[in-house]
């Protein structure tokens, strides 16, 4: 049950992102770097969550 719920808590943070990516992008003046570094954040966090799916469980 642990794997479940570390696995919603890194989706909740992912779509968090998204979310700022979507508000920061939607700027007149929008901060590319900031943009970039959450984006990075969110491959991060997608290659996290495909591992702990497809890891062997104990």
């Amino acid at each position: 049950m642990a794997l479940d719920a570390h696995l919603t808590e890194l989706s909740d943070r992912h779509r968090a992102l998204d979310q700022k990516i979507e508000q920061e992008q939607g700027r007149p003046t929008s901060d590319e770097f900031k943009i970039a570094e959450w984006k990075r954040q969110k491959l991060r966090l997608k290659d996290e969550m495909e591992r702990l799916k497809h890891e062997p469980r104990h």
